[in-house]
């Protein structure tokens, strides 16, 4: 296939801007917006993997920072942002309204790929967009952290975890059952938490590309990642 058209972005915030990394393949089956991590950004080498991959599933990927330059300064000496899944959730729900009016989202079907505590502010921001975020992928996630929002998300959630990652996994369990939507929790066997063991990400990136091309597919389209 081509590649995906690529280009930066600007993402208004309340009163920041964002910067982000939009990539549209010809003719997109939908796009997912990524959330980070604790202490990490759009340029995350794991999060790009599985953006390729996606791409490569004709879906459009948009990664971006959810912290300034500046916040990101400052959370990288104290730590105090990372964790502050308001905040988190509050720019990603600003990023999902930002996608929704731009005109080559028209007619897409959007997913949020959440990591880490950027997986509660995923949860977050479906619940408050119930009628814009269609599905949802968490990566050693921590879905917990959404509390009582769990039960007002509508959209469609996958759950993946690393099997040697068990307080993380425990933890994804006990959201799971909170969930009131279509949801499923897939362990990656011998995985930790950054899925940095070969092959780990290859097997995240299939199961997230299968999970959105599921659900944001138009109806008639191809069932199937196609990647």
């Amino acid at each position: 296939m081509d590649e995906p058209r690529a280009r930066e972005v600007r993402i208004p915030a309340g009163a920041v801007v964002l910067d982000g990394d939009l990539a549209l393949p010809a003719d997109p089956r939908g796009a997912v917006v990524f959330a980070h991590g604790s202490g990490s950004g759009r340029h995350s080498p794991r999060n790009r993997q599985v953006a390729s991959a996606l791409q490569q599933a004709r879906l459009g990927t948009v990664l971006m920072d959810l912290l300034t330059a500046e916040e990101e300064s400052a959370d990288m000496r104290t730590g105090h942002l990372r964790f502050d899944v308001g905040l988190l959730a509050q720019r990603l729900t600003a990023a999902v309204d930002w996608a929704a009016g731009q005109g080559w989202a028209a007619g897409l079907g959007l997913g949020l790929f959440g990591a880490s505590t950027g997986a509660a502010a995923a949860l977050v921001a479906a619940a408050r967009r119930p009628e814009a975020v269609v599905a949802v992928v968490s990566r050693g996630g921590r879905p917990d952290l959404a509390g009582r929002e769990l039960e007002a998300v509508r959209a469609p959630t996958l759950l993946i975890v690393g099997g040697n990652d068990p307080v993380v996994l425990e933890l994804n369990r006990e959201a799971l059952s909170h969930l009131r939507v279509e949801k499923r929790l897939e362990v990656v066997a011998g995985a930790t938490h950054l899925f940095e063991e070969p092959g780990a990400l290859d097997e995240v990136s299939h199961l997230a590309a299968e999970w959105f091309v599921q659900h944001l597919a138009p109806p008639g389209g191809q069932a199937g990642a196609g990647a």
